[in-house]
């Protein structure tokens, strides 16, 4: 690899940016595609799809060339506020799909290593805990206090860091409320339409650990399907 191509590559990976190095098997010739430019890239369907599965492997080109596209895609982040029933069965199935997953609530009562002995836990309220944390498009948010001084400036932080995945827990008539809030503190129709609510896939879940698997379910959905596919979903 040239020395430009892993100085580059190494910047992208530090900043929590995908990056893909496209080989021509043929020639052992090397370019890098940073996500930014992954639109433009002639092989753009197939980088696409790579960075979504986040997995490396040999491809055929429409020109009939054989490349290996080698895929550094960011470890990805579930981030909770409540340390409610749910989060107790949503941070252990988030840390065994490789999530770095992180509770927050300022709700000491709830938010102990007791209650969470092997999750990172910040008894803090969102805007003190959730800038450090450097939440990003690799992160997933989940919203489940039900409190609105808890959830509603955590989902503004979320929307604004462009997270793959922000969701809140609630009924459509509490998502409404929630809705007109969010619009009277100047948030944009747009904005506030990435929000899944009510949150996690149709699957009939009624107790606290069915819910944590539906919430899971559409995250992993979001993460892994083109837009189009998770809408299906």
């Amino acid at each position: 690899m040239k020395l430009d191509i892993l100085h580059t590559l190494n910047a992208e990976r530090t900043a929590r940016r995908a990056v893909v190095v496209v080989t021509d098997v043929a020639s052992g010739e090397q370019r890098l595609v940073k996500a930014v430019d992954v639109a433009r890239d002639p092989l753009r369907d197939l980088i696409e799809k790579h960075i979504r599965m986040a997995k490396s492997g040999m491809e055929e080109t429409a020109a009939g060339a054989r490349v290996f596209l080698t895929v550094h895609v960011p470890s990805p982040q579930l981030v909770i506020t409540g340390a409610v029933h749910i989060s107790q069965t949503l941070a252990p199935i988030g840390q065994l799909l490789g999530y770095d997953v992180t509770i927050v609530d300022p709700r000491t009562a709830f938010a102990s290593i007791e209650r969470f002995p092997d999750v990172k836990v910040i008894a803090e309220w969102p805007d003190v805990a959730l800038p450090p944390l450097n939440v990003d498009r690799y992160t997933a948010f989940v919203a489940l206090t039900h409190d609105p001084k808890i959830d509603d400036p955590a989902l503004k932080h979320a929307l604004a860091c462009d997270c793959f995945y922000v969701g809140a827990l609630g009924s459509k008539k509490t998502h409404a409320k929630r809705v007109q809030r969010l619009k009277e503190a100047g948030l944009k129709d747009a904005d506030i339409a990435r929000i899944h609510a009510p949150i996690g896939l149709a699957i009939g879940a009624v107790s606290p650990a069915e819910i944590a698997v539906a919430i899971m379910a559409e995250i992993t959905a979001r993460l892994r399907l083109t837009a189009e596919q998770a809408e299906a979903a």
